[in-house]
């Protein structure tokens, strides 16, 4: 039988972890100022400072009017030195809501922090990591790490780089890119940046870039660039199907309704927007056609009208009981 561990961050052991950061931060902070910054009562406090000796960590304290929390003298929590790959890794763990195989660079990260915790306190986290899994998205693959170190490493420093892109497992193109930004959506890794070699902006899945290379020119990004939006409306555009509606609403109430990814919209007029997208499934579009709360009308494509029907002839249906 498979175990599902859920981490909740009242438990007693959170709560101590807490308490621990706070008076690392604040030597010499006052019980009935953890007390408030935390939420709770000075006697909770007491009782996890408690729980922390118990666990091996000498909390000292002292009376008076400058008495307070510190660790004790001598007592020195041992520093956590990542490598680039392990401290990528927790964060796209973290940004992916995934557990990792203990031998990769997230699962020895890990490790590391395991090992300098206080074993009370260490056996509860590598429970929560023993009993972990990862559910495969069999629609995305996460990056490499170098390759996503070097390209996070060339936006930041606004350096230009020379890319392997695969467009077929069997086809590769080098291209020099000016990398913008990297941005995560929907469980995938996308590279936001100028293609020298196309001369056009281009939005490449960090998943196919098989290998970087620095090159000595840089570069400035855009004035007033926003990488989200313009990753969305990528993703909004190039299927089969290309898509025009016309919503009788104002382009704000509209953007409430539909998500970035699935259209561009444009205002026709203060009282009227303009769809655009693209979609290889109709019904799945049509659907996602119904959250818009005005009148609209489909432009095209004509087999769009029919999903749309389809799906108003269903909910009526289901309303009539």
């Amino acid at each position: 039988m498979t175990q599902h561990v859920f981490v909740d961050e009242t438990t007693p052991t959170a709560r101590a972890l807490l308490v621990l950061e706070m008076v690392q931060n604040s030597p010499g902070i006052r019980g009935e100022q953890l007390a408030d910054r935390l939420g709770m009562t000075d006697r909770a406090v007491r009782r996890y400072v408690g729980n922390l000796r118990d666990a091996g960590i000498a909390v000292e304290s002292t009376r008076g009017k400058y008495g307070g929390y510190r660790i004790g003298r001598g007592v020195r929590l041992a520093p956590l030195m990542f490598t680039a790959p392990e401290a990528l890794g927790l964060v796209m763990a973290v940004l992916e809501g995934r557990a990792h195989d203990p031998t990769d660079p997230v699962g020895q990260a890990v490790g590391k922090i395991i090992r300098v915790l206080p074993q009370p306190v260490a056996e509860p986290v590598e429970a929560v990591v023993r009993m972990s899994e990862r559910t495969p998205d069999g629609h995305s693959t996460p990056p490499d790490l170098k390759v996503t170190a070097a390209l996070v490493t060339g936006c930041a420093n606004r350096r230009r780089l020379r890319l392997s892109y695969r467009l077929r497992p069997d086809k590769t193109r080098s291209m020099d890119v000016d990398p913008w930004a990297v941005v995560v959506r929907f469980g995938k890794w996308y590279l936001l940046g100028w293609s020298h070699t196309a001369g056009a902006r281009r939005i490449l899945r960090m998943d196919r870039v098989a290998s970087v290379e620095d090159l000595p020119e840089s570069f400035d990004e855009p004035a007033g660039l926003d990488p989200v939006a313009a990753i969305e409306e990528h993703l909004s555009e190039g299927w089969t199907h290309k898509i025009e509606v016309v919503v009788d609403a104002p382009i704000a109430d509209v953007k409430c309704w539909v998500p970035r990814k699935l259209a561009r919209l444009v205002a026709i007029d203060e009282h009227t927007t303009r769809l655009l997208g693209s979609t290889d499934e109709l019904d799945w579009y049509a659907e996602r056609l119904a959250a818009i709360k005005a009148p609209f009308r489909v432009v095209s494509p004509p087999e769009l009208r029919d999903e749309v029907r389809a799906v108003g002839q269903r909910m009526l249906a289901s309303a009539a009981g």
